[in-house]
């Protein structure tokens, strides 16, 4: 199946899309985009793995629900909670570990905040853990399509749900540094298997859908920035767009000088507000960041360049 945007009109979008219901809490994006903060419970997460973990990989709970809730105070209007590493090459990790990493701290977290909380999870038996701990969102890298159970258990809890485009299982995932010529249309691509995927989640009475292009993964530099510069077209789906880009090694490939490795992720916070104000720009609806100050600070800049326009009209 082919979705043809040339056919698509503004007013075949759903405006409702903007209000989700995700287990009784609503997600409003009417106003303005949302910030999605990131609690990575594992080892070995690209960068803040190790962050939230003591002696044999115990969470340090503490820690973890203090930088949850100052990503709230500061005006994160997600949690996102993962507890498997998906960069290229990382290992897999069962449901057991995954569940025994991620759902002390959803209890955790939903005892001292009403926060949206969001897992970052494709297997069925965490996503059923973690709705019953208390989150409302599951942002599944898979867009369903890994774990067969995954839209069912979504669809029993009317749960928001995240669709996010990737080729390949993360431990077969390869970065590419190619910087060359596009031989596919990496966009088209992205919505027709994005396509695919609300329409599973709909005959599974799923409808808080957000749809991710899946930005970094099994992509090369030049379609991981074709897909920055056209976010706005993934709209056509009818979804919310949430947009990842969080000092992800695509940006540190654009930042690098001549002669020199790619920058660490520790040095790519500059490069990251780049490219989050320019999916601001490009009507992304949810921004999935690492630092959240930032980000606040770019969507501020963007709203007030948005009311300060319409002031002209």
């Amino acid at each position: 199946m082919r979705f043809d945007l040339n056919h698509m009109s503004d007013s075949s979008i759903n405006n409702n899309r903007f209000r989700l219901d995700c287990s009784g809490t609503i997600l409003d994006l009417s106003a303005r985009p949302a910030i999605m903060g990131i609690v990575n419970l594992t080892p070995d997460s690209f960068f803040d793995g190790g962050t939230y973990t003591r002696e044999k990989e115990d969470t340090d709970l503490k820690r973890a629900l203090q930088a949850a809730l100052e990503m709230v105070s500061i005006g994160a209007e997600i949690i996102d909670v993962g507890g498997e590493s998906t960069r290229p090459g990382a290992a897999y990790v069962s449901s057991g570990e995954e569940i025994r990493r991620i759902i002390p701290f959803i209890e955790l977290l939903r005892k001292h905040s009403d926060v949206l909380i969001s897992a970052d999870t494709y297997k069925a038996e965490v996503a059923e853990k973690a709705l019953q701990a208390g989150a409302n969102i599951i942002n599944d890298i898979s867009g369903l399509s890994f774990d067969p159970e995954m839209p069912e258990v979504c669809g029993r809890h009317r749960c928001g749900v995240v669709l996010m485009h990737t080729p390949t299982r993360p431990g077969s995932l390869q970065w590419s540094q190619d910087t060359g010529t596009l031989e596919r249309d990496i966009v088209q691509e992205v919505i027709d298997f994005l396509g695919r995927s609300a329409e599973i989640a709909g005959r599974h009475g799923i409808s808080s859908i957000m749809v991710d292009p899946g930005l970094g993964f099994g992509k090369s530099v030049a379609e991981n920035f074709q897909l920055l510069g056209r976010l706005d077209e993934l709209h056509a789906l009818g979804f919310p767009v949430l947009a990842g880009l969080s000092r992800k090694s695509f940006l540190g490939q654009a930042i690098r000088k001549c002669g020199e490795k790619i920058p660490s992720p520790s040095r790519r916070l500059n490069a990251t507000i780049s490219a989050n104000t320019v999916a601001l720009m490009k009507g992304a609806d949810i921004i999935r960041v690492h630092d959240v100050e930032a980000a606040i600070n770019a969507r501020s800049i963007i709203l007030a360049m948005r009311d300060a326009m319409e002031e002209m009209l």
